[in-house]
């Protein structure tokens, strides 16, 4: 937790731009990945600290999944980090500071989680346009074909757990992703 607060300590100083937050993923006792925000000096929105330090470990380690690794944070993980936890295959979150800390301080992470939480329909942050008719079949079909290209089947994943029995592909394009990452 030292070094990921460490890392967030390096916004501090002439640039105010940088924000403060930081990041270290461990396996087996070792330091894999650091990262800090580095979202306006590599003009992107996703340089997250948490994001950078997933990238590093994932340079290192030669894998994007980090299956038994802990991502110690010096700040709670906004949804975008937590998501790139999630589809890294992060085992455990450690964090200092939390959303509410974040917004006491300025940052939008609070703002973001209770936008998320919200239905499709009733999110104003940005305008949300699902695509129906032949476009959508069409984004479905190569979704469908990728599944079916897999040399394992692919369980359909709907927010909930299944039996790993589950053969049922009834749920076309319902998420039909694999273990890890698209």
């Amino acid at each position: 937790m030292e070094q990921a607060i460490a890392q967030s300590r390096r916004s501090l100083g002439p640039d105010t731009t940088k924000k403060p937050f930081g990041a270290v993923v461990v396996m087996d006792g070792e330091v894999v990945g650091v990262g800090s925000n580095c979202v306006v000096e590599d003009c992107d929105p996703t340089a997250h600290g948490e994001v950078m330090a997933l990238r590093d470990a994932g340079r290192r380690l030669g894998t994007y999944l980090l299956e038994g690794a802990t991502l110690y944070s010096s700040c709670e993980p906004c949804p975008m980090c937590l998501t790139a936890c999630y589809w890294a295959g992060i085992s455990r979150l450690v964090y200092a500071a939390d959303r509410h800390d974040a917004a006491r301080n300025g940052h939008p992470d609070l703002q973001f989680y209770r936008e998320l939480a919200l239905p499709n329909g009733e999110r104003r942050m940005l305008d949300e346009v699902p695509v129906e008719g032949e476009v959508r079949s069409a984004a479905v079909g190569v979704l469908a074909a990728w599944a079916d290209a897999q040399p394992e089947p692919v369980e359909p994943k709907l927010g909930r757990r299944r039996s790993s029995r589950s053969t049922d592909r009834s749920t076309e394009g319902a998420g039909r992703w694999p273990g890890g990452p698209r």
